[in-house]
């Protein structure tokens, strides 16, 4: 990195070579990049997706609406390889022109209705289904709050703190320090909350907490970006780490997160879901959360 400051351009320009490990899937325009369809499955919902921390919250939630006994949440989790590209073929356009997973086809109704944007598509899910989202007003409220508080908040952990601590180019004080900060104080702000409550909305678990989880409670676990949790001293939201450790034990919750995975251990990889049976290989031992 260079000692001389920064000067922007009049009219900044693309370049190709600039953004560090995701340079190449990166861009300043949207739309398809190649014709392709997206595969369909047997089941009402098709979700195309990944096993980032946004694309576990659908799986997460898919498969705790099944284990309460909801035969029309049977899905088909198809991979979308975003270091590939997969997200900009014209199909997955069709079905979120943004470009990012995870996205969501619901085949049970007519037409087929698209979902995109993982708040989206839990909330949409909790209300069809009628489960882990509240029903009276005020804790419905208290449930929405935490939701829209995960997708204000998780970029500042992700796009800020993570990708320049570990996937910049180089490691730059001043954005590591400026995030660092931001992500300690969102910590703060969940244990804080979790000293008075259980859950994120109150004494039950809902989609605010399925939203949060894979962000904060992987960050909380020590599974994101490297060797973060000793940087941020997660141990030391003592909440925060009895709320992950619960949610993590959740049987949903194991399965949910595999789904979609490719990287880390083959034992807690699901590449692709199209039947309940696509777990039965994987023992209770081989999906405890690390």
């Amino acid at each position: 990195m260079t000692d001389a400051p920064y000067t922007p351009p009049k009219v900044w320009t693309w370049d190709k070579e600039n953004g560090g490990k995701f340079a190449s899937i990166n861009r300043p325009i949207a739309g398809p990049t190649h014709d392709k369809e997206l595969p369909v499955g047997k089941h009402p919902l098709q979700l195309y997706s990944l096993a980032t921390p946004n694309g576990q919250k659908v799986t997460i939630l898919l498969e705790e609406l099944l284990a309460r006994g909801h035969s029309g949440a049977e899905y088909d989790a198809w991979l979308i390889k975003i270091g590939d590209g997969d997200q900009f073929s014209s199909g997955f356009v069709q079905v979120n022109p943004n470009s990012k997973i995870p996205a969501l086809l619901d085949r049970s109704v007519n037409p087929p209705q698209r979902v995109f944007e993982s708040g989206s598509i839990l909330l949409y899910l909790a209300e069809k289904f009628g489960e882990f989202i509240p029903k009276d007003p005020a804790g419905r409220t208290e449930c929405l709050n935490w939701l829209f508080w995960q997708m204000g908040s998780a970029p500042y952990l992700g796009g800020g703190f993570g990708h320049f601590y570990a996937y910049a180019p180089e490691k730059w004080e001043y954005p590591i320090n400026r995030f660092a900060m931001e992500v300690k104080r969102q910590m703060d702000v969940l244990d804080r909350r979790l000293a008075e409550t259980e859950y994120l909305a109150g004494a039950e678990y809902s989609i605010a907490d399925i939203a949060v989880w894979p962000w904060y409670g992987g960050l909380a676990n020590g599974v994101l970006y490297g060797d973060s949790a000793t940087f941020l001293d997660v141990d030391s939201y003592k909440n925060v780490q009895r709320w992950t450790k619960a949610i993590g034990a959740r049987p949903a919750v194991k399965l949910g997160r595999i789904v979609n995975r490719i990287s880390g251990d083959l034992s807690t990889q699901l590449h692709e879901r199209h039947d309940a049976g696509d777990f039965e290989t994987k023992t209770q031992d081989k999906l405890e959360a690390k």
